[in-house]
Protein backbone atom coordinates (compact mmCIF):
# COMPACT_ATOMS: atom_id res chain seq x y z
CA UNK A 1 0.00 0.00 0.00
CA UNK A 2 3.07 2.50 0.93
CA UNK A 3 4.68 1.39 -2.33
CA UNK A 4 1.74 2.24 -4.38
CA UNK A 5 1.51 5.68 -3.00
CA UNK A 6 4.77 6.31 -2.71
CA UNK A 7 4.53 5.94 -7.02
CA UNK A 8 1.21 8.00 -7.34
CA UNK A 9 3.21 10.82 -5.62
CA UNK A 10 6.29 10.49 -7.62
CA UNK A 11 4.21 10.43 -10.79
CA UNK A 12 2.58 13.57 -9.83
CA UNK A 13 5.21 15.26 -8.83
CA UNK A 14 6.70 17.91 -11.28
CA UNK A 15 9.67 16.86 -13.40
CA UNK A 16 12.45 19.24 -13.10
CA UNK A 17 13.66 20.55 -16.52
CA UNK A 18 16.21 19.08 -18.21
CA UNK A 19 17.20 22.71 -19.11
CA UNK A 20 16.23 25.92 -17.42
CA UNK A 21 16.65 29.60 -17.69
CA UNK A 22 18.81 31.94 -15.07
CA UNK A 23 18.46 35.25 -16.22
CA UNK A 24 18.78 38.93 -14.78
CA UNK A 25 18.36 42.32 -16.12
CA UNK A 26 20.76 45.29 -15.94
CA UNK A 27 18.02 47.28 -14.31
CA UNK A 28 14.70 46.93 -12.96
CA UNK A 29 13.17 50.60 -12.64
CA UNK A 30 13.19 53.38 -15.85
CA UNK A 31 12.68 57.31 -14.39
CA UNK A 32 10.88 59.49 -17.11
CA UNK A 33 12.54 62.71 -16.32
CA UNK A 34 12.41 66.10 -18.47
CA UNK A 35 15.36 65.78 -20.69
CA UNK A 36 14.50 61.48 -20.73
CA UNK A 37 15.69 60.58 -24.26
CA UNK A 38 14.80 57.18 -23.74
CA UNK A 39 16.97 54.02 -22.16
CA UNK A 40 18.53 50.46 -22.69
CA UNK A 41 18.11 47.16 -21.11
CA UNK A 42 20.26 44.37 -20.89
CA UNK A 43 18.80 40.92 -20.53
CA UNK A 44 21.60 38.52 -19.63
CA UNK A 45 21.47 34.80 -18.90
CA UNK A 46 22.60 31.42 -19.09
CA UNK A 47 21.32 27.73 -19.56
CA UNK A 48 21.41 25.50 -16.72
CA UNK A 49 21.48 21.89 -17.35
CA UNK A 50 20.81 18.99 -15.56
CA UNK A 51 21.43 16.57 -18.52
CA UNK A 52 23.75 16.80 -21.32
CA UNK A 53 22.51 18.46 -24.27
CA UNK A 54 20.74 16.97 -26.64
CA UNK A 55 22.34 17.37 -30.51
CA UNK A 56 20.15 20.08 -31.80
CA UNK A 57 20.74 23.53 -30.76
CA UNK A 58 18.81 25.77 -28.19
CA UNK A 59 17.43 29.03 -29.19
CA UNK A 60 16.75 31.91 -27.17
CA UNK A 61 13.97 34.31 -27.13
CA UNK A 62 13.16 37.95 -25.49
CA UNK A 63 10.40 39.89 -25.36
CA UNK A 64 9.59 43.16 -23.93
CA UNK A 65 5.72 43.97 -23.69
CA UNK A 66 4.37 47.75 -22.11
CA UNK A 67 1.62 48.06 -21.03
CA UNK A 68 -1.54 47.63 -23.59
CA UNK A 69 -4.11 50.22 -24.23
CA UNK A 70 -7.45 50.14 -26.55
CA UNK A 71 -6.92 50.94 -30.39
CA UNK A 72 -9.05 52.96 -32.66
CA UNK A 73 -7.72 52.37 -36.20
CA UNK A 74 -9.03 54.51 -39.31
CA UNK A 75 -8.74 55.00 -42.91
CA UNK A 76 -9.52 57.83 -44.65
CA UNK A 77 -10.57 58.37 -48.04
CA UNK A 78 -10.78 61.41 -50.05
CA UNK A 79 -14.93 62.02 -51.01
CA UNK A 80 -15.32 64.98 -52.77
CA UNK A 81 -11.88 66.58 -52.57
CA UNK A 82 -11.91 66.09 -48.87
CA UNK A 83 -10.31 63.36 -46.65
CA UNK A 84 -12.40 61.89 -43.81
CA UNK A 85 -12.40 59.05 -41.66
CA UNK A 86 -14.79 56.22 -43.64
CA UNK A 87 -14.18 52.89 -41.51
CA UNK A 88 -12.64 52.10 -38.33
CA UNK A 89 -11.74 48.83 -36.20
CA UNK A 90 -11.88 48.81 -32.78
CA UNK A 91 -8.83 46.80 -31.11
CA UNK A 92 -9.39 45.47 -27.59
CA UNK A 93 -6.09 46.24 -26.24
CA UNK A 94 -2.47 46.42 -27.94
CA UNK A 95 0.84 46.98 -26.51
CA UNK A 96 1.84 50.71 -26.06
CA UNK A 97 5.34 48.98 -26.48
CA UNK A 98 6.55 45.67 -28.14
CA UNK A 99 10.42 44.12 -28.96
CA UNK A 100 11.11 40.59 -29.82
CA UNK A 101 14.65 39.31 -30.34
CA UNK A 102 16.20 36.36 -30.91
CA UNK A 103 18.92 34.08 -32.20
CA UNK A 104 17.80 33.29 -35.09
CA UNK A 105 14.48 33.42 -37.63
CA UNK A 106 11.56 33.66 -36.20
CA UNK A 107 9.57 31.16 -38.48
CA UNK A 108 13.21 28.78 -38.19
CA UNK A 109 12.65 28.46 -34.34
CA UNK A 110 9.12 28.91 -32.98
CA UNK A 111 6.29 26.74 -34.26
CA UNK A 112 2.79 28.15 -35.03
CA UNK A 113 1.09 26.06 -32.38
CA UNK A 114 3.87 27.24 -30.01
CA UNK A 115 3.39 30.76 -30.96
CA UNK A 116 -0.14 30.82 -30.53
CA UNK A 117 0.12 29.25 -27.01
CA UNK A 118 2.44 31.67 -25.60
CA UNK A 119 1.74 34.98 -27.90
CA UNK A 120 5.17 35.76 -28.85
CA UNK A 121 5.50 37.30 -32.17
CA UNK A 122 3.93 40.77 -32.90
CA UNK A 123 1.08 39.74 -34.87
CA UNK A 124 -0.35 37.35 -32.25
CA UNK A 125 0.21 39.69 -29.18
CA UNK A 126 -2.25 42.19 -31.28
CA UNK A 127 -4.68 39.54 -33.12
CA UNK A 128 -5.02 37.24 -30.04
CA UNK A 129 -7.03 40.41 -27.92
CA UNK A 130 -9.43 40.95 -30.71
CA UNK A 131 -11.04 43.13 -33.12
CA UNK A 132 -14.10 44.51 -34.41
CA UNK A 133 -15.02 46.26 -37.52
CA UNK A 134 -18.20 47.34 -39.71
CA UNK A 135 -16.02 46.86 -42.94
CA UNK A 136 -14.99 43.20 -42.42
CA UNK A 137 -11.60 41.62 -41.53
CA UNK A 138 -9.46 44.03 -39.79
CA UNK A 139 -6.02 42.39 -40.65
CA UNK A 140 -5.42 45.01 -43.18
CA UNK A 141 -6.37 47.89 -39.99
CA UNK A 142 -3.91 45.84 -37.78
CA UNK A 143 -1.14 45.69 -40.20
CA UNK A 144 -1.22 49.44 -41.45
CA UNK A 145 -0.79 49.88 -37.19
CA UNK A 146 1.80 47.93 -37.07
CA UNK A 147 4.22 49.40 -39.60
CA UNK A 148 3.21 53.04 -38.27
CA UNK A 149 4.71 51.82 -35.10
CA UNK A 150 7.16 49.87 -36.15
CA UNK A 151 8.97 53.02 -38.11
CA UNK A 152 8.28 55.05 -34.68
CA UNK A 153 10.27 52.37 -33.00
CA UNK A 154 7.50 51.49 -30.71
CA UNK A 155 7.42 47.75 -32.29
CA UNK A 156 10.81 45.93 -32.79
CA UNK A 157 11.41 42.60 -34.46
CA UNK A 158 15.37 41.75 -34.15
CA UNK A 159 16.01 38.31 -35.53
CA UNK A 160 19.33 37.39 -34.55
CA UNK A 161 20.20 39.96 -32.15
CA UNK A 162 20.30 37.86 -29.00
CA UNK A 163 24.13 36.67 -28.26
CA UNK A 164 24.37 33.22 -28.17
CA UNK A 165 27.85 31.99 -26.62
CA UNK A 166 28.75 28.17 -26.89
CA UNK A 167 24.70 27.48 -26.42
CA UNK A 168 25.47 28.37 -22.66
CA UNK A 169 25.59 32.45 -22.12
CA UNK A 170 22.98 34.63 -24.05
CA UNK A 171 22.54 38.43 -23.66
CA UNK A 172 19.70 40.70 -25.60
CA UNK A 173 19.78 44.92 -25.78
CA UNK A 174 16.73 46.09 -25.90
CA UNK A 175 16.84 50.20 -26.63
CA UNK A 176 13.59 51.29 -25.52
CA UNK A 177 12.10 54.81 -27.22
CA UNK A 178 11.42 58.59 -25.48
CA UNK A 179 7.82 58.25 -26.45
CA UNK A 180 7.25 55.38 -23.14
CA UNK A 181 4.12 54.32 -21.83
CA UNK A 182 4.22 55.03 -17.70
CA UNK A 183 3.55 51.45 -16.24
CA UNK A 184 5.11 47.76 -15.64
CA UNK A 185 7.32 46.64 -18.69
CA UNK A 186 6.96 42.57 -19.12
CA UNK A 187 10.22 40.49 -19.94
CA UNK A 188 9.67 36.99 -21.30
CA UNK A 189 12.74 35.02 -21.86
CA UNK A 190 11.70 31.55 -24.05
CA UNK A 191 14.41 29.17 -24.68
CA UNK A 192 13.13 26.92 -27.85
CA UNK A 193 14.05 23.47 -29.58
CA UNK A 194 13.01 22.33 -32.29
CA UNK A 195 10.58 24.83 -32.81
CA UNK A 196 8.67 23.93 -29.21
CA UNK A 197 9.72 26.25 -25.36
CA UNK A 198 11.88 24.25 -23.59
CA UNK A 199 11.38 26.73 -20.43
CA UNK A 200 10.28 30.35 -20.12
CA UNK A 201 10.86 32.81 -17.37
CA UNK A 202 9.53 36.30 -16.50
CA UNK A 203 10.59 39.89 -15.77
CA UNK A 204 9.44 43.07 -14.78
CA UNK A 205 10.45 46.44 -15.34
CA UNK A 206 8.81 49.19 -13.80
CA UNK A 207 8.47 52.68 -16.12
CA UNK A 208 7.70 55.53 -13.85
CA UNK A 209 7.67 59.18 -14.06
CA UNK A 210 10.00 61.26 -11.88
CA UNK A 211 10.57 65.20 -10.69
CA UNK A 212 9.59 67.52 -12.50
CA UNK A 213 7.20 65.19 -15.18
CA UNK A 214 5.74 63.47 -13.00
CA UNK A 215 4.73 66.52 -10.93
CA UNK A 216 2.92 67.79 -14.08
CA UNK A 217 1.25 64.26 -14.81
CA UNK A 218 -0.17 64.34 -10.95
CA UNK A 219 -1.09 68.01 -11.03
CA UNK A 220 -3.32 67.34 -14.73
CA UNK A 221 -4.75 64.25 -12.97
CA UNK A 222 -6.03 65.58 -9.41
CA UNK A 223 -5.96 69.75 -10.53
CA UNK A 224 -6.91 69.97 -13.77
CA UNK A 225 -7.51 73.44 -12.66
CA UNK A 226 -4.46 74.74 -11.55
CA UNK A 227 -2.76 73.03 -13.86
CA UNK A 228 -4.73 74.69 -16.89
CA UNK A 229 -3.93 78.07 -14.82
CA UNK A 230 -0.44 77.36 -14.98
CA UNK A 231 -0.31 76.34 -18.23
CA UNK A 232 -1.71 79.21 -19.32
CA UNK A 233 0.32 81.97 -17.26
CA UNK A 234 3.58 79.87 -18.81
CA UNK A 235 2.32 80.28 -22.40
CA UNK A 236 1.45 83.81 -21.49
CA UNK A 237 5.15 83.91 -20.11
CA UNK A 238 6.90 82.84 -23.29
CA UNK A 239 4.79 84.82 -25.64
CA UNK A 240 5.73 88.10 -23.94
CA UNK A 241 9.41 87.12 -23.61
CA UNK A 242 9.81 86.41 -27.31
CA UNK A 243 7.65 89.66 -28.09
CA UNK A 244 10.33 91.93 -25.46
CA UNK A 245 13.52 89.87 -26.83
CA UNK A 246 12.22 90.63 -30.42
CA UNK A 247 11.87 94.32 -29.28
CA UNK A 248 15.26 94.41 -27.91
CA UNK A 249 17.07 92.98 -31.42
CA UNK A 250 14.97 95.65 -33.48
CA UNK A 251 15.84 98.57 -31.74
Amino acid sequence: MKGAVLALVLMAWPAVAAESIVAGLSQNRVSITADFDGSEILVYGAVKRNAPAPEEPIEVIVTVEGPSTPVTIRKKDRRAGIWINTEAVQVDAAPSFYAVATTGPLRQILTETEDLRHRITLPRVIRAVGAATDAGGPDDFIDAMQRIRLAENRYKVLQGAVEFTEQTLFRADIVLPSNLTEGEYRVRIFLTRNGRVVDEQDRVVGVRKEGLERLLFNMSREQPLIYGLLSLLMAAGAGWAASAGFRILRS
